[in-house]
């Protein structure tokens, strides 16, 4: 008879939108329980001041961090050396030297750890990466990921901490990154200041990969509140035989009011007869798997890392108005 691993004891330290986002999918999941909460109350379990109390209480296996981007590696550093998987909201971290010290901490503490790039298990994305030796070696491709002002301006309280690329383009570099099986080697970036004030109302980088393929990735979040869908999002990749585009602003519902109309969104995150489903379930449930077997998650924490210095070498070519190579 097989042995399994005991559920997964994981503590949830941010427990706002994307933390109770979380919360929901794993109370649903039979192999896992949250025990442990930072600061604020959620799925009923014990509450910790601190993100270390939390770490240092025992009553975790695993984190799942869901604090704004900017706090991510402190507490994936502090995690890892406590001997916890880690799950951690996309992007992996802003700054590179985050990135390398929260990279370190994990391999060195052999725990498992995933970056959720959610955007792999939606089922186009997935069938697209399936299909991509039909379409050739990649050639250009484009990715737009753009949000209505209602992000920036409501949603989250700092976007004054990051910005629309770090915000947006980080899903959007890590799925080309695996469609076309390549990193990129260079950037040159433009971003464009004024309506937010705080933060760019929209960034554009073109990226060189290191085979020779091109991509464009496009964020903005200052589209009006009466736009359909939250987010704007298409992908196109063209290669030397063929052409794959994915196109996510209509997902097989409208739905018409007296107060508009709209194209909800259920690939990512929909409920369905009671029971969390979509492409967001599906990747959080792949890391649970990952942290009770010992497997390597699909996305591993080197391939977020490139992510992150893809974005930091966008964000200083932007300000200087030069191409940058990404380290």
């Amino acid at each position: 008879m097989t042995h399994l691993p005991p559920k997964l004891r994981i503590g949830i330290i941010g427990t706002g939108i994307m933390g109770r986002g979380h919360a929901e999918v794993l109370a649903a999941h039979p192999d896992a329980e949250i025990t442990a909460v930072c600061r604020q109350p959620l799925a009923g379990a014990p509450v910790f001041p601190t993100y270390q109390a939390l770490i240092e209480s025992g009553l975790v296996d695993a984190v799942s961090i869901t604090t704004p981007d900017h706090l991510h590696a402190d507490v994936m550093v502090a995690a890892a050396r406590a001997g916890l998987h880690i799950l951690v909201e996309k992007p992996f971290t802003t700054t590179v030297e985050d990135a390398d010290r929260a990279v370190q901490a994990i391999r060195q503490a052999g725990v498992t750890a995933m970056c959720l790039f959610n955007h792999r298990w939606v089922p186009a994305y997935a069938q697209a990466k399936d299909q991509m030796p039909v379409v050739g070696e990649p050639v250009v491709g484009y990715a737009r990921k753009d949000d209505t002002i209602y992000v920036p301006t409501e949603m989250i309280s700092w976007a004054d901490q990051t910005t629309c690329a770090w915000f947006l383009s980080s899903h959007d570099i890590d799925l080309l990154t695996w469609l076309y099986d390549d990193h990129v080697v260079e950037v040159y970036a433009t971003a464009r200041y004024g309506k937010l004030k705080v933060t760019p109302d929209a960034m554009q980088i073109q990226a060189r990969f290191s085979r020779g393929a091109m991509a464009t990735f496009e964020s903005a979040w200052i589209y009006p509140n009466t736009f359909p869908t939250m987010v704007d999002s298409y992908v196109t990749v063209v290669g030397e035989d063929g052409v794959i585009q994915l196109d996510r602003q209509k997902e097989n519902i409208q739905v018409a009011t007296g107060k508009g109309y709209a194209y909800p969104r259920n690939m990512l995150q929909r409920v369905v007869h009671g029971i969390p489903a979509g492409a967001y379930r599906d990747a959080i449930h792949h890391f649970v798997e990952c942290a009770r077997t010992g497997a390597e998650p699909l996305i591993t924490v080197e391939s977020s890392r490139h992510v992150t210095a893809v974005l930091a070498a966008a964000h200083e070519s932007a300000a200087s108005g030069l191409p940058v190579r990404v380290s």
